[in-house]
């Protein structure tokens, strides 16, 4: 008898958010899925990895593990050990509020996508626009569409280290369009305040601005009412630059011309 397909499904929220739910309740059509997820919320931490201290899990429910650590921890974890085969792909979110633009390189949810990414597994990150009452059901039905195509194509449904962001708008969709990383604005400010000893402790970060994107950004697909779907690779060499960079006068040193392999 054949296996079904393994999903394994991490995010940053907690593995007690709605969101989490939502998508294992929408994955389990596909495949079996297996969840590891911080034990508590885990928002902006990246690709904070814990190797400064033991790792506890807690099975909270068959199949369900809690652990209290990081995004990045949940999927090494999972891969290494708690998962019994490799996943077909593995899942991040859906999470609570967009990440777009440069939200990429705080967040967890895409973090836990990116572990999965350079472990050679196929990963897909969703978020949702925050909104009071939340409903992930469209996303979920999206992230169902979605990892149901990437199941059917297999291993090579995914270049080597990429991955897919898929951050979906409210209320119903009927539509998606492949974008690029946008410019997602914030306001930036430290909150001064002190607590009842007269120490200064700080609050960082400011919110959104508004701002004009590009067409074909995440940031404009969203506004425009359809789900952005970006992929992302994980190698930063700014290409334009290496070129640029062997002109460079470094005191008196002298650059060593390498060949590099066609990208």
């Amino acid at each position: 008898m054949n296996e079904r397909p393994l999903i394994l499904l991490t995010n940053d929220d907690g593995v007690n958010a709605p969101g989490i739910a939502a998508a294992r309740e929408a994955l389990r059509d596909i495949g079996e899925v297996i969840v590891a997820a911080p034990d508590r919320e885990r928002s902006a931490s990246s690709h904070s990895i814990s190797l400064d201290r033991p790792l506890r899990v807690d099975e909270v429910d068959k199949g369900v593990f809690a652990v209290d650590g990081t995004p990045v921890d949940c999927v090494y974890l999972a891969l290494l050990h708690l998962v019994p085969r490799r996943p077909a792909v593995v899942v991040s979110g859906i999470n609570n509020g967009y990440n777009l633009g440069s939200d990429v390189f705080y967040s967890g949810t895409v973090a836990g996508a990116v572990e999965a990414a350079l472990r050679g597994v196929p990963a897909i990150a969703v978020s949702l626009e925050r909104r009071r009452p939340q409903d992930f059901s469209h996303a979920a039905g999206f992230l169902a569409a979605l990892a149901a195509e990437v199941v059917r194509r297999g291993e090579g449904a995914l270049p080597e280290r990429s991955l897919l962001s898929v951050n979906v708008p409210p209320g119903p969709v009927s539509g998606y369009q492949v974008t690029f990383l946008g410019r997602r604005v914030y306001r930036d400010q430290v909150d001064v305040r002190e607590d009842l000893r007269g120490r200064s402790y700080y609050w960082i970060g400011g919110p959104e601005e508004k701002a004009t994107d590009l067409p074909g950004s995440d940031c404009s697909a969203v506004r425009d009412g359809l789900v952005s779907l970006t992929p992302l690779g994980l190698d930063l060499t700014h290409l334009r630059l290496v070129g640029e960079l062997v002109e460079w006068q470094v005191g008196k040193f002298v650059h060593e011309a390498v060949e590099h392999a066609k990208r």
